[in-house]
């Protein structure tokens, strides 16, 4: 169907379509999709997400799409749904003057964090990495082992 095939003031012949997409065959409503949107549909969309997209692109060349401001708030809110990075959350900032405790092996260590570094064992140490390879003899990331950040693959709850 091309655009302008159907009237606001008659919705009968879109009603119709639209009723007739439920009982078209997957081949059919792949068709349909390629004309509507000028593309292939996605590989793995469900037969009943391309028909509706198709019911929805019939209705908006009929009766007009969004309105730009809604266009724009539907924009802004699928922004603010996009994760920031694909990587972890981001770490913790902490002030100077905090003081860490982690335990290792049965043994408490304390570092304070300075504007430049941080504190341990009375010496002054560029990172928390640093001082974690100190501890355990092997190299950590200084906030994942004194518990600033979730390890990859885990949420904030602690669950996978």
């Amino acid at each position: 169907m091309m655009k302008g095939k159907f009237s606001s003031s008659n919705p009968e012949p879109l009603t119709r379509e639209i009723a007739a997409l439920a009982g078209a065959s997957r081949a059919d409503l792949t068709s349909r999709w390629r004309v509507l949107y000028d593309t292939e549909p996605p590989r793995r969309i469900s037969r009943e997400l391309l028909r509706r997209a198709i019911a929805y692109r019939l209705q908006e060349r009929a009766f007009g799409g969004l309105k730009p401001s809604a266009r724009r708030l539907l924009q802004r809110i699928a922004d603010d749904a996009r994760p920031r990075s694909s990587s972890a959350p981001p770490t913790r900032k902490l002030s100077a003057g905090a003081v860490l405790i982690r335990e290792w092996q049965g043994t408490s260590h304390q570092v304070t964090v300075l504007e430049d570094g941080v504190l341990f064992r009375g010496r002054r140490h560029r990172s928390l990495s640093e001082v974690a390879r100190k501890i355990t003899g092997n190299r950590w990331s200084g906030p994942l082992f004194f518990g600033l950040k979730a390890p990859v693959g885990e949420n904030h709850d602690g669950t996978r």
